[in-house]
C-alpha cells in the first residue's frame, strides 16, 4: 500500500515504523516500552565522554565554541593530570558509506588538540587508539545522531522516493499575473454576404461547428435565390444574432472562436520589464487547477497601461480545453537557467536541529546530511556544501524519515 504523500497523523506513523530497527539509537540510548530514552554517558569536567583503562582516563570531547567542530583531550593517571606531550593519541571516526576520517593531535597548553574537523553530521563509529608510558589503549563507541534504518519493504510501504544528487540546470522563473485570451487570429465574425430574409438557423449559441457547416440560410433581397452562410472556421459559435424571418440588415450575426490555441495576456511591473524577454518559457497554471500548460512569450507591448504594466502575450496550446478564455491565471516565466554541479529537489528538505538537511540512503539506512544551499528555483535547490555528487537521497516523504529519526531519540554528542 502506499501511503498518500500529504501528512499522516503520527499515530499511524508510529505503528508503520514499529516495525523498523531504529539505526538513531547509539549507545547513550536505551528503550523503554517504545520511548527512547538517554543513558548515562560518564562525563568528565571539560562535559567530554571518560575512556576507562584501569586509572588512566582519557576525557574526549568534541569543542565547536568560537570554533569549527574539533577534538579534544584530557588526559589523567591516579586522578592526576598527565602531560599532553606524553600521549600519542589518534581518532578514527568511520561513517556510513564507509567513509573513515583520521584525527591526529598534538599538545596545546593542558590538552591534546585534533588536527582536523569534525564535520557534520556528528554520527560515526569512533575508535581510539592511545599510547602512553609503552601501553597501548583502544576504545570504540558508537555516537549516531540523524540516523535510522527502515527496511526496504517499509520504505515502499510508505511510499519513500530517492534520487542520485548530481549536476542540474535550474531555471530562474518570475511570477507573473494576468488572463487567457481568444487568440484574435482564431476569431472570426460572420455576416451576410448579401442582404435578406434569414430563412433558417440550424446552429445554437455555445455549439461547436466545423469548418465549412451551415449556419444560417438567407433568401437574397436583389435576386430571391437562397444561399447557404457557411462557418469559415472550426471553433465555438460564441455570438448568435440571427433568427428566422428577420432582415440580416448588413449586421453581425454570427462569432465563432477557435479556443484549441489561447493567448494569456500578463502584466510585467517595471521592475521585472528588463528580464522578460520575447521566446522567453512560460508555464501557465489553469484556474481549474492539475499540471502547468507551457508556451513561449511571442509579443511584449511598447506602451504601459494605467497600472505601469506592459502585456506579455504567451501562446498556448488549449487543445485540453482547461483555458476558459477570460480567466485569471498566474505564469512562471524563466528569466535565466544556471547549471549547477550539484543540486537536490526541494521537496526533500527537512529541518534538523538548525541546518537544512536531506535524508541521504545508504541501503536501509538514513541519515541526515546538513546543507550549505545556494540559489533555490522551481524544483531545485543549488548544494554549495555538505553533500558529495553521486549520494541516493530522499525526495518524495522525507517527513516520515524525520519522523522516525525525532522518535529514534539519538542525541548530538560532544
Amino acid at each position: 500500500m502506499r501511503l498518500p504523500t500529504r501528512p499522516i497523523c503520527l499515530s499511524l506513523l508510529a505503528g508503520l515504523l514499529a516495525a523498523c530497527d531504529t539505526g538513531g539509537q547509539s549507545d547513550s540510548t536505551a528503550m523503554i516500552g517504545d520511548m527512547p530514552v538517554e543513558e548515562t554517558v560518564p562525563r568528565g569536567p571539560n562535559n567530554g565522554r571518560l575512556l576507562v583503562d584501569g586509572g588512566f582516563v582519557l576525557e574526549l570531547a568534541i569543542h565547536e565554541t568560537g570554533v569549527p567542530p574539533e577534538f579534544r583531550a584530557w588526559v589523567t593517571e591516579a586522578g592526576r593530570p598527565v602531560a599532553p606531550g606524553r600521549v600519542d593519541l589518534q581518532v578514527t571516526l568511520t561513517r556510513l558509506g564507509n567513509r573513515v576520517d583520521e584525527h591526529d593531535f598534538d599538545p596545546q597548553g593542558e590538552f591534546l588538540r585534533g588536527d582536523a574537523v569534525v564535520y557534520e553530521p556528528h554520527s560515526f563509529v569512533v575508535t581510539v587508539d592511545a599510547g602512553y608510558a609503552g601501553r597501548r589503549l583502544h576504545w570504540e563507541y558508537e555516537s549516531f545522531e540523524g540516523r535510522t534504518r527502515i527496511s526496504a519493504e517499509m520504505a515502499e510501504a510508505i511510499g519513500l522516493e530517492t534520487m542520485v544528487a548530481g549536476p542540474v540546470v535550474i531555471d530562474e522563473t518570475v511570477t507573473l499575473y494576468g488572463a487567457i485570451v481568444p487568440a484574435t487570429d482564431l476569431v472570426r465574425e460572420v455576416s451576410a454576404r448579401f442582404d435578406g430574409v434569414i430563412e433558417s438557423v440550424p446552429v445554437a449559441l455555445g455549439e461547436r461547428v466545423g469548418a465549412g457547416q451551415t449556419l444560417a440560410t438567407v433568401e437574397s433581397n436583389e435576386s430571391l435565390q437562397s444561399y447557404l452562410i457557411s462557418a469559415p472556421i472550426a471553433g465555438v459559435v460564441t455570438e448568435r444574432n440571427a433568427n428566422a424571418g428577420e432582415q440580416t440588415g448588413g449586421r453581425r450575426l454570427f462569432t465563432i472562436v477557435d479556443t484549441s490555441t489561447v493567448w494569456a495576456d500578463l502584466a510585467v511591473f517595471p521592475g521585472d520589464r528588463d528580464r522578460v524577454r520575447v521566446g522567453a518559457n512560460v508555464t501557465v497554471a489553469p484556474a481549474t487547477g492539475g499540471a502547468g500548460i507551457d508556451g513561449t512569450i511571442s509579443y511584449i507591448d511598447v506602451l504601459a497601461a494605467a497600472n505601469q504594466a506592459v502585456t506579455a502575450r504567451a501562446v498556448l496550446d488549449n487543445s485540453s480545453g482547461m483555458l476558459a478564455p477570460g480567466t485569471y491565471v498566474g505564469a512562471e516565466v524563466q528569466v535565466a537557467a544556471h547549471a549547477v554541479p550539484l543540486a537536490v529537489r526541494r521537496s526533500g528538505l527537512q529541518s534538523f536541529r538548525d541546518f537544512t538537511v536531506v535524508y541521504a540512503k545508504f541501503g536501509d539506512e538514513y541519515e541526515v546530511r546538513m546543507l550549505e544551499l545556494g540559489r533555490q528555483a522551481g524544483d531545485w535547490a543549488e548544494v554549495l556544501g555538505g553533500l558529495d555528487p553521486g549520494t541516493v537521497y530522499v525526495t518524495g516523504n522525507s517527513y516520515v524519515v524525520k519522523a522516525d529519526v525525532e522518535k529514534s531519540g539519538a542525541s548530538h554528542d560532544h
